[in-house]
């Protein structure tokens, strides 16, 4: 097994386009952090208007902390098509190279092909986070500093104390690769039934698209199953950022507001990994090598 997850790992990072997802989310980072710099200040300003009323906020709200949060917003949005990129193209690239038929004439069983390609897959995208988490959270505490952590929602504002605000980061991270997975695995799947790349990432983005448009519409019907979908639980990273409040609305250090929301999540989506990892195994044993 061993073996062959070693060979697939070649495979990927042999490839110039494997590096195309380092390289956009680098560039990226580093066009928010030069913006924040040369005007963070005025963004902080324009965020305080539109809250309404006074605040009197003691030490530096732009720091790494909060430059971090506004990346995370604006970057995994988009990182599932960058997981895409590879995940969608495991078998189909193969099929596409002639290559898929050589790997039965091998000692290893399907099942294990499956395995060790959704593993290589899941460590690329573990690898492509770890290269996010220090772009944007180590490199934006290096060169902004870090302070408590001032965010901003739609009708409150949340103060989260310096010494409480790493750990929420590093839990964030760890969930948001469990939605990135789940990603993975749905072009992974895909991927067995194409013959080429373009038709697996394509319908994937299109599924993500389809279920995120149906997630936001407020239909009786479509609200009964937007708890089983995918989608909607993808930014559930954002609970690890709200603090759960006494009576006298004073925040409880080291709490999260909605435990059991996070929980849901990460019982949803490992659910939807071992469906979509199951059904890729049991296909592909079913599959007709034509190619």
């Amino acid at each position: 097994m061993w073996t062959i997850l070693q060979a697939e790992l070649f495979k990927i990072f042999k490839r110039p386009r494997t590096y195309i997802a380092f390289a956009a989310i680098a560039a990226l980072i580093t066009m928010v952090q030069v913006g924040m710099k040369a005007d963070g200040d005025s963004y902080v300003k324009f965020m305080l208007s539109t809250l309404g009323g006074n605040f009197d906020v003691q030490g530096k709200i732009m720091n790494g902390y909060l430059v971090c949060y506004i990346i995370l917003q604006m970057l995994l949005v988009h990182v599932p098509l960058l997981v895409t990129l590879i995940a969608a193209d495991t078998f189909s690239g193969e099929a596409n190279t002639g290559t898929l038929r050589l790997l039965l004439t091998t000692p290893y069983s399907r099942t294990q092909w499956v395995l060790a390609k959704f593993t290589a897959v899941v460590i690329y995208t573990l690898l492509l986070l770890v290269w996010l988490a220090i772009l944007a959270l180590v490199l934006s505490m290096a060169v902004f500093g870090t302070d408590d952590l001032f965010l901003f929602k739609s009708d409150y504002v949340v103060l989260i104390r310096e010494n409480d605000v790493f750990w929420r980061y590093c839990a964030a991270f760890g969930f948001a690769a469990l939605a990135m997975i789940t990603v993975a695995a749905v072009g992974f799947l895909l991927s067995i039934f194409a013959d080429n790349s373009i038709g697996p990432i394509v319908a994937t983005m299109s599924i993500i698209v389809f279920f995120s448009v149906l997630s936001t519409m407020n239909i009786p019907l479509y609200n009964t199953i937007k708890p089983y979908l995918f989608v909607t639980h993808m930014n559930s990273w954002k609970e690890f950022f709200d603090e759960r409040v006494t009576e006298n609305n004073e925040a409880v250090a080291g709490s999260i507001q909605y435990p059991m929301r996070i929980v849901h999540s990460v019982l949803v989506l490992g659910i939807h990994i071992l469906v979509l990892l199951g059904a890729a195994v049991w296909f592909f044993r079913k599959k007709d090598i034509l190619s």
